[in-house]
């Protein structure tokens, strides 16, 4: 979990229990436990998923109550924890991605989840299909349409207060807010219907790394006793609800659901991620009109005032070195003036340079410079161009990769805003490592096929970048 998230929440003595005991089965029981959970999700008809901190532990973000929990260390008087990425880089765990499998290949149905890291929406869960319960550290809302935006900056408050940011909807324009709750504001009844609406309906509800100790949180994954459903827990420590589980398995998640996923004969998909920038290219005429006075700014999608977190500098060149001289953006907002002959065409170089966390250390944009050539505006489609970059980054086995994805364009005053796509982290998997001892079972657990149809898709909520 974030540090600043924990230093964010409004002080309150009783935390819960802290400094649990970890415990761990032997290699014989875990095996076997393995063998039964994935006995029990292949046979499932409506798993749900309900996740903790623990999934993320692995991701460079630490939890709350274990031994070296974040809560746990405070009430000892102990230093935080640092965490080993910048938040807002943190990448899905092995256990992430295979929900993500499991989801397409329509075995898992939903996903609660009480963390607030964004790993599950960036993991690639459909946001129909994601129940965050405590909010999300990069999503802001409108209060008034209930349209949702999803940040690559962690947002700067919680508690559900106003950010500085507005509803881009020009029929809305209402002041945004953040998600993530703090201790005294109420579970949002959106997520907590659809929670209890999917917990009903399982017939297995998988808990990964929680504690199950948060109210009213910790009781959903009962709801589904009363059809019948049963109830398994991957957790190092005891929980509140383990008398209620048919299985409780102690060990590490990624560990059991590599064992799981091996089991079934499921592949666990890549995580690639791709961001997004945009830059302003602003142009006017001198009042001689002999040269050209421009301006370029590299700057966030999701505003001019919006943090760039992903990238550390930028190094402008040109293809004419001898006319030009090179330039270093140091610091935001990134941003260049010069002057230039009208009649002179020539080619801006970008250098960008990414911040700690991403896969790639730089990449080089190229963007065209004529002031008298007419540049239309065009919108690619979005998904189709990002979905070349996943499959190219896949093959390739390395991030960098960019494309634009849309030019607007104003012909008074001349400018040209332009959408890049860069791909900043590639990150596969191999269960093999984790679980050598484990065999693939080709044909699936007792003879039975490992994949089914995908239940058709519900109505989707607005979610914008």
């Amino acid at each position: 979990m974030s540090l600043g998230y924990a230093e964010k929440l409004s002080f309150i003595e009783d935390v819960g229990q802290v400094g649990m005991t970890e415990f761990f089965d032997s290699a014989h029981v875990l095996q076997d436990k393995i063998e039964q959970l994935a006995k029990l999700i292949e046979k499932s008809r409506h798993l749900v998923v309900f996740t903790g901190a623990g999934i993320s532990t692995s991701c460079g973000i630490p939890d709350f109550r274990g031994p070296k929990g974040i809560w746990t260390l405070q009430r000892e008087g102990k230093p935080l924890p640092e965490a080993s990425l910048p938040f807002h880089r943190a990448m899905p765990s092995m256990t992430h991605m295979a929900l993500v499998g499991l989801e397409k290949a329509g075995i898992l149905k939903f996903v609660i989840s009480q963390n607030v890291d964004g790993l599950h929406l960036r993991s690639g869960i459909p946001r129909e299909k994601l129940a965050e319960l405590h909010g999300n550290s990069f999503m802001e809302t409108c209060p008034s349409c209930g349209a949702e935006y999803y940040r690559d900056f962690e947002l700067e408050t919680i508690g559900l207060k106003e950010t500085s940011r507005r509803c881009s909807d020009e029929k809305c324009g209402a002041k945004l807010r953040d998600t993530v709750l703090d201790w005294e504001d109420a579970l949002p009844p959106k997520e907590m219907n659809l929670a209890e609406k999917h917990c009903r309906m399982g017939d297995l509800v998988l808990c990964l790394g929680t504690s199950l100790q948060i109210t009213p949180a910790c009781n959903l994954p009962l709801k589904s006793l009363r059809g019948g459903g049963k109830i398994v827990i991957v957790n190092l420590q005891k929980t509140p609800k383990d008398k209620k589980a048919s299985l409780v398995i102690h060990g590490f998640v990624d560990k059991v659901i590599a064992g799981v996923m091996e089991l079934l004969n499921m592949k666990i998909p890549p995580y690639i991620r791709i961001d997004l920038f945009q830059t302003i290219l602003s142009q006017s005429l001198s009042s001689d009109k002999k040269f050209v006075n421009w301006t370029i700014r590299i700057a966030s999608v999701h505003g001019l005032s919006a943090p760039l977190p992903f990238i550390k500098s930028v190094e402008v060149s040109f293809s004419n070195n001898q006319n030009y001289k090179e330039a270093s953006l140091d610091t935001q907002p990134f941003l260049l003036k010069r002057r230039t002959v009208l009649t002179e065409t020539f080619e801006i170089f970008l250098n960008l340079k990414f911040s700690d966390g991403c896969g790639c250390l730089n990449t080089r944009i190229e963007i065209p410079f004529n002031f008298q050539d007419s540049i239309e505006g065009f919108k690619l489609d979005k998904n189709a161009t990002l979905e070349k970059m996943r499959d190219a980054a896949i093959e390739d086995s390395k991030c960098g990769q960019n494309a634009v994805v849309e030019r607007k364009t104003i012909l008074v005053p001349k400018s040209e805003t332009t959408v890049h796509a860069i791909v900043t982290n590639v990150k596969t998997f191999d269960y093999q490592l984790s679980n050598g001892d484990m065999k693939p079972m080709k044909e699936g657990l007792n003879g039975l096929k490992t994949t089914r149809k995908q239940r058709s898709k519900g109505r989707k909520r607005k979610t914008r970048l």
